[in-house]
């Protein structure tokens, strides 16, 4: 994520449910909303650090620590890509070159993908989690057409799509997402939607032109739309039918449960969607150095959990948000800096390459 100033932290509400009984957000146990409960699911150790990304297959969880590493992969920086069963117990370890940000499961091959140095220098490395681990790490072709580095992936059948993070340009006349094709050693990117690109704010109906300058995480809706926070914008595109001649995208403002503003230093990171009615939601929050997970009696399918936090790393909360309005309501305050998130569901069986829809006829 870029590095930017926050100049104020606004809204009274939102301070009192994120400082609760006056500790410091930054040192204060997290406080979770019921129906939810909150227990901590695994922990920085022996040797690695600052959790941040989070995926899944069939039968584990793997979660990147990014070691405290340049997010341009610059002083040597190494990456720990750590496999954990259901339960949270440490099956093994892969250590990746890089600042890992975004990590994904390819479900065509059942591979782990790693995206590292999303400010510059960015890489793929491919885990062949069936064949002992072995990697293969490819850079991204440079000069960057945006200027910066990658950041998360997402496979859908027919096309892979990789966030373009950390723009050198104001307004971002690059590409915000693009398309990638992996052959071997030979890697290849395509524009899917510009930094510029039109697109109607949902909250007006109005036709607005986008400046993308913060793109970052990624995920596939429930409807096969493409979702990606520009974290320091503080909104959310969605794009539907990306990658086709119809392609079109929406912008959602975020704003606090008051809906009185937007949030102003504070900016939305990961997105899970609920995909059963029973299963956990996973989270990082780096400054903790914990890895938590969320249960509840009962998840409606469908629903959005968002991890949202300051610049600074000292106020955060994950909230159920209303992509419709753009409200995040908070579920577990009082974090530091939550990221990665998954929703893991409590029967997964095997994990299919999803589709998205095609164009109207």
């Amino acid at each position: 994520m870029k590095s930017r100033i926050v100049s104020r932290v606004t809204g009274a509400l939102y301070l009192a449910f994120i400082i609760g009984a006056g500790a410091s957000p930054a040192v204060a146990a997290p406080v979770v909303s019921p129906p939810y409960a909150l227990s901590i699911f695994a922990q920085s150790e022996n040797g690695y650090t600052d959790p941040d990304s989070v995926t899944f297959n069939d039968t584990n969880i793997f979660v990147g620590y990014g070691n405290g590493g340049a997010p341009d992969g610059s002083g040597g920086a190494m990456s720990t890509i750590v496999e954990y069963d259901m339960s949270g117990a440490v099956v093994t370890t892969f250590t990746v070159a890089g600042h890992n940000d975004g990590l994904r499961i390819n479900p065509a091959d059942g591979s782990l993908w790693a995206i590292n140095n999303e400010d510059a220098n960015a890489t793929i490395t491919v885990i062949d989690l069936k064949h002992g681990g072995k990697q293969t790490t490819t850079a991204f072709p440079s000069p960057a057409p945006h200027g910066g580095g990658y950041d998360d992936v997402v496979f859908t059948k027919g096309a892979t799509f990789v966030s373009a993070s950390n723009p050198a340009n104001n307004p971002n006349t690059g590409p915000a997402i693009v398309s990638v094709d992996l052959d071997g050693k030979s890697l290849s990117v395509t524009p899917v939607l510009a930094g510029e690109a039109s697109a109607t704010n949902v909250l007006t109906g109005s036709t607005v032109m986008l400046n993308l300058q913060d793109p970052d995480s990624m995920i596939l809706d429930p409807f096969g739309e493409l979702m990606l926070d520009s974290q320091g914008d503080s909104e959310e595109i969605i794009v539907q039918f990306p990658g086709q001649s119809c392609q079109s995208a929406l912008v959602v403002p975020l704003t606090y449960p008051t809906g009185a503003d937007t949030f102003a230093g504070l900016m939305a990171d990961d997105t899970a969607f609920a995909t059963s009615n029973s299963g956990f939601i996973i989270f990082a929050d780096k400054p903790g150095q914990k890895v938590y997970k969320i249960t509840a009696p009962y998840f409606f399918i469908g629903a959005a959990y968002t991890a949202f936090q300051d610049n600074t790393g000292t106020l955060g909360f994950v909230g159920r948000t209303d992509f419709s309005t753009g409200v995040s309501t908070p579920i577990v305050s009082g974090l530091g800096n939550p990221g990665g998130m998954a929703f893991i569901p409590s029967s997964i069986g095997k994990i299919s390459v999803p589709e998205i829809p095609k164009c109207p006829k």
